[in-house]
């Protein structure tokens, strides 16, 4: 094997790093992008009146298809539509489902259930287990017809009714963020 010197090692290594040296990454803020604002810890005035806009910001993300961690239109889980809708509305959420399902207030009956809350399930119908997904309640019908969206791992993000048949025996409780 050929011996490589150490000024040709150190000139190999400058040229192999110059890119990260010289190519500096855009920093600033492009003249149309949006000022980005703080995300407040909890809501400037009532919850409620950040739920009209919750549900329509999470409606936008209609169609988006399923992809576990994600967290944009290009794909996005459960969690992650919960977190990058909040963040959207200027409200700092938790990312994971199970810290969501401990974040806000817990919500003891079904009939208690309004828009803007989070409802949260197990993998197994009829089974106690972890909270693996976690929707918005966009729409209260009625008692038995309540409307939430959510990124489903095969339809992607979609609005579904808490008492469909997949869903009723899944339901483990629903949380009020703020």
């Amino acid at each position: 094997m050929p011996k490589i010197s150490l000024w040709s090692s150190v000139c190999l290594a400058f040229c192999l790093s110059s890119c990260a040296i010289f190519n500096t990454p855009n920093t600033s803020t492009p003249k149309n992008a949006p000022a980005k604002r703080p995300l407040a810890t909890k809501p400037k005035g009532a919850y409620s009146n950040y739920v009209r806009d919750i549900v329509r910001t999470a409606r936008a993300y209609t169609g988006t298809p399923y992809r576990s961690g994600g967290n944009d239109r290009r794909g996005i889980d459960c969690s992650g539509l919960i977190c990058s809708v909040y963040t959207e509305v200027g409200l700092k959420v938790p990312r994971i489902s199970w810290q969501q399902a401990e974040f806000g207030t817990e919500i003891e009956e079904v009939r208690d259930i309004r828009p803007g809350d989070w409802i949260f399930y197990v993998p197994d119908a009829g089974k106690a287990g972890y909270v693996s997904h976690v929707g918005i309640v966009t729409e209260v019908r009625s008692k038995t017809d309540i409307m939430f969206i959510h990124a489903s791992s095969s339809k992607g993000v979609r609005e579904d009714n808490l008492f469909s048949k997949y869903f009723k025996n899944r339901f483990v409780k629903a949380m009020r963020p703020f």
